[in-house]
């Protein structure tokens, strides 16, 4: 199934359940409560994510005054925007800003405006365009994730959701190009508003970090966020003041704008430990995160709540695996097993006639030859009548 009728849906959950109030430009700083509830400005004391790329993957992201300097290349994989990945395009065209926002916001005049989680990190835009009139929305993302990789994105965020668990190959090829030049890519979980009460792709695809979303008291939200075996982590996603295209500013829910907020985290990460491979930043991610009730995971927070200073300060043992599974394992166990099948499925009949005894009748092919052989006596006897009247 394709991506474009679903993602246009999703998206504008995601972005604008956006529950979409303006909010005064003087107050946006102090709304951003998740900066000191987590921890975020302590961590600052430790590193901003300076030397990290991160590709926003989305419907662009405007320059927008918090977003001055944030923006070092871009890209339209659409055909419908700028060059720079800097025009925001195809529905909902604001979201991609918003989600750039919380990652890495620059804020203006000192205090005020959004600052994101990675205020030091630098963003690459790949616009991409969701709705009627856009080109194929897997192939738009599979073509954002290979640029990316090649610009040196070491994080890629995609805020989106395909509300279904498969994926097309073209994702199998590109997330798996991702990952073999560790890089690591943060998805969002997907929000039941928008109709996803099990996470969808790429939120299922083996190695991905899924980000699940929580309210302000650190609640597993029961709209802005959903559940499932594949969440990595939780953070929040209620009640987000984030930067809107214009200039201005926008109060918005779901886990389009947690996974962002994670993305920061894994950019602080990756700054502060840059000899860390992709397995090993995730691991510090979900080994320090907090446990809900006790619980080592749960459907619904992951391994639990991140904490940004543990995940800086820690000390978490090396791994030599993705702790959230291997792309490559899954495709070789599944993936060829499907595509030996489909062919199998389509040329059924020559299949079983070519694996038969070649002096006999596959025993599945008398059905068959027995409407063929009554169709033509049927044809037989109809010629036979036509003849006897000419004569």
């Amino acid at each position: 199934m394709r991506l474009r009728k679903l993602l246009a849906a999703a998206l504008s959950i995601f972005a604008a359940i956006a529950f979409a109030q303006p909010a005064a430009a003087d107050a946006i700083r102090d709304r951003e409560y998740w900066l000191a509830d987590y921890g975020f400005t302590k961590a600052w004391k430790i590193t901003k994510g300076a030397g990290v790329k991160v590709a926003v993957i989305d419907t662009g992201i405007d320059q927008h005054p918090d977003l001055v300097g944030a923006v070092t290349a871009g890209v339209d994989v659409s055909g419908l925007g700028a060059a720079n990945g800097q025009t925001p395009v195809g529905d909902n065209s604001f979201h991609g800003t918003l989600v750039a926002s919380l990652l890495a916001g620059r804020g203006h005049d000192k205090n005020s405006g959004v600052i994101g989680t990675a205020p030091e990190a630098t963003l690459l835009s790949a616009s991409m365009a969701f709705g009627a009139g856009a080109p194929d929305t897997d192939e738009q993302v599979a073509k954002a994730i290979r640029w990316s990789v090649d610009q040196g994105a070491t994080v890629i965020n995609l805020s989106l959701t395909r509300n279904s668990a498969d994926w097309p190959i073209s994702w199998d090829q590109a997330f798996q190009y991702a990952f073999d030049h560790d890089v690591v890519v943060v998805a969002a979980a997907g929000n039941r508003a928008s109709g996803t009460e099990q996470v969808g792709a790429p939120a299922t695809i083996p190695g991905v970090l899924v980000v699940a979303g929580v309210d302000r008291n650190a609640n597993a939200s029961t709209q802005a966020s959903t559940e499932g075996l594949t969440i990595a982590v939780s953070a929040p996603a209620t009640d987000l003041v984030g930067a809107y295209p214009g200039g201005d500013y926008k109060i918005w829910s779901g886990t389009s704008g947690a996974a962002p907020l994670v993305s920061g985290l894994v950019a602080l990460v990756r700054a502060e430990y840059p000899q860390l491979d992709a397995n090993n930043v995730i691991n510090r991610v979900i080994k320090t995160a907090t446990k809900i009730d006790g619980q080592d995971y749960s459907n619904q927070y992951g391994f639990g709540l991140i904490d940004p200073v543990a995940a800086l300060t820690a000390n978490v043992p090396n791994v030599s695996q993705n702790p959230l599974g291997s792309l490559a394992e899954w495709i070789e166990l599944y993936r060829a097993e499907a595509e030996v099948a489909a062919p199998a499925e389509l040329s059924a009949g020559e299949g079983q006639i070519v694996a038969s005894d070649p002096g006999g009748i596959d025993s599945t092919q008398w059905v068959p030859i027995a409407v063929y052989s009554v169709f033509g006596t049927l044809v037989l006897i109809s010629v036979f009548r036509r003849l006897r009247r000419n004569k």
